[in-house]
């Protein structure tokens, strides 16, 4: 009992690490679809002031 309850984790991970070699046969992935470029951070727009407000506000009723 003892033997199986050491052989069947390393059987397990056995299956996972096969199966993880399996998938990567399976579904082959090029280096460029893996990263992608780097971001190019937009050019920044020139800030421009608003205008001030004209007159005065309306008065509350």
């Amino acid at each position: 009992m003892a033997l199986l309850a050491v052989l069947i984790p390393v059987l397990m991970l056995g299956v996972l690490l096969v199966l993880g070699r399996y998938e990567e046969l399976l579904l082959p992935q090029d280096d460029a679809d893996r990263r992608e470029p780097a971001a190019v951070p937009a050019p920044a727009a020139t800030v421009t002031s608003s205008p001030a407000p004209a007159g005065t506000p309306a008065p509350s009723p």
